[in-house]
């Protein structure tokens, strides 16, 4: 049956694989077809824009000026569709290429999913503006696993899907101010990504269908949202929205008393049916109360967060609260700039599942890789040291050292993984996980292009070791990513 079902995946990903690659031909063609008029050479000194985490947030009106076209992709970026040029096309996209390898998945030396493999991602989207307050924004998302033993996870295979297509309507502009409505699917980013993220490292990225309120009012910035998420299917344009309902209101605004100091101040909240926790099965209806203080003085950079979340699951209430910092200090003066970085997390997890309060901390949509590329742990039931010094070797080359150190919050409690799922019970009374040092290497070899290699090691604690299988992991990942 599984082989069946991957003979079939793999003919639909050729067709994935070839949809996508006849997408970015024509990008390629539209590029070289309407370059700079004749007569007109590219501004050599035009500040070229870097690509976003968002790529919706990327804003290439500037390009109405044939002038200061001066990347081979600049004549795609904005295509002229009315002689004023506020209606205009913009084409963009990324293909990613990744090798993971696992020896000793979660701690198992006869784990079936040893070994090496490769995933790709594309992504294509276009941009229409029509007129300076409608916009429609679409993007095709291929995600493929090829050599996986055991079969792809949830977030390695989704052959070709629509994953984001909304509206924008701007209901009013006046000075500093402005009032946005956004309809449709979507992917949305708040802070540090500790809580809402686009799950950036796996190799399906996370989007939600949504309608939402963007407002900016001066230095306040406010997003008022309802949305489910996208649950993902692997095979071709068979993407729906999931059983959850996620929403809530983020806002950002600057400390005017201190100075290089912002603030977030958030409320959230998530209906989640079926939800798994060691404590048992039920439905969850929780809210999470945050709040983040970031910015940077002199040499130091900074980011604190604190969340309480409340409400119900399973017929009994929910108490559970987070506090996390990212503190650095970066010697500029010193050759190759390092910055010395210590992280910390307590995360709280349940004190007992013979009661009806739940403890455990829900992450709700965080990044992929919480604590490193390994992505052997989530955030739940934690506390979590992790120190790391930043290297720039030179202006492109960044190299990275780190150990995380994690213990159990709660001996009531397990541990799960980044999607929230139980990989280990309350298993005896041991607090240390274990060990996990790392290298990384980024090289930026260009605006459009980046190679990227991490080692990780984990050294099975206490705990690991006590509650089954308790062997050491070794994880290495390389990838390019090529956007445009």
């Amino acid at each position: 049956m599984l082989r069946a079902r991957r003979h079939g995946s793999t003919l639909a990903a050729r067709r994935a694989r070839a949809l996508l690659a006849m997408g970015i031909a024509i990008a390629t063609t539209l590029g070289c077809a309407t370059g700079a008029p004749p007569g007109e050479e590219p501004g050599a000194a035009v500040v070229v824009p870097s690509y976003r985490k968002l790529r919706y947030d990327e804003d290439y009106s500037y390009l109405k000026d044939p002038s200061k076209r001066s990347d081979f992709w600049d004549p795609i970026k904005y295509i002229r569709l009315n002689e004023s040029g506020d209606r205009y096309l913009s084409f963009g996209g990324e293909g990613r290429w990744r090798y993971e390898y696992y020896r000793n998945y979660q701690w198992d030396p006869a784990s079936p999913f040893n070994g090496g493999y490769l995933l790709q991602r594309y992504l294509l989207h276009a941009d229409l503006h029509v007129g300076p307050r409608v916009r429609l924004f679409g993007q095709l998302q291929a995600s493929l696993e090829d050599g996986r033993e055991g079969g792809p996870r949830p977030t390695d295979e989704d052959e070709l899907d629509v994953h984001q297509l909304f509206t924008d309507v701007r209901a009013w502009t006046e000075a500093d101010d402005s009032l946005l409505l956004r309809v449709g699917r979507q992917e949305m980013l708040y802070g540090s990504q500790r809580l809402v993220s686009v799950r950036e490292s796996p190799n399906i990225r996370r989007s939600f269908d949504a309608a939402r309120v963007l407002g900016r009012f001066g230095d306040w910035h406010a997003d008022v949202f309802f949305s489910k998420p996208v649950e993902n299917e692997p095979g071709a344009f068979d993407d729906g929205r999931s059983d959850e309902m996620f929403w809530g209101v983020y806002t950002t605004h600057p400390l005017g008393c201190v100075k290089g100091a912002n603030a977030d101040l958030y409320f959230l909240g998530l209906d989640r049916p079926g939800a798994e926790f060691v404590q048992g099965t039920g439905d969850e209806r929780r809210q999470s109360l945050g709040a983040r203080l970031f910015g940077g003085a002199g040499a130091w950079d900074y980011n604190f967060e604190g969340v309480y979340q409340f409400g119900s699951f399973a017929g009994g209430g929910i108490r559970a609260w987070t506090l996390a910092t990212d503190t650095g200090f970066t010697l500029s003066s010193v050759r190759f700039a390092p910055r010395l970085g210590l992280k910390a997390d307590v995360i709280s997890g349940d004190g007992s599942a013979a009661d009806a309060t739940l403890g455990t901390f829900n992450p709700l949509f965080p990044r992929g890789a919480y604590f490193g590329e390994i992505a052997l742990i989530g955030p739940e039931n934690l506390i979590d040291l992790h120190p790391s010094i930043e290297v720039h070797v030179s202006e492109a080359v960044t190299l990275t050292l780190d150990c995380d150190f994690f213990w159990r919050y709660s001996t009531g409690d397990g541990i799960y993984n980044n999607g929230g799922g139980v990989i280990r019970g309350a298993d005896g009374n041991a607090r240390y996980i274990g060990t996990q040092p790392s290298i990384g290497v980024e090289w930026e070899a260009g605006r459009h292009t980046t190679f990227n290699v991490v080692y990780a090691h984990f050294f099975a604690g206490d705990y690991i070791r006590e509650s089954g299988p308790g062997a050491d992991v070794d994880f290495l990942a390389a990838w390019i990513v090529y956007r445009f």
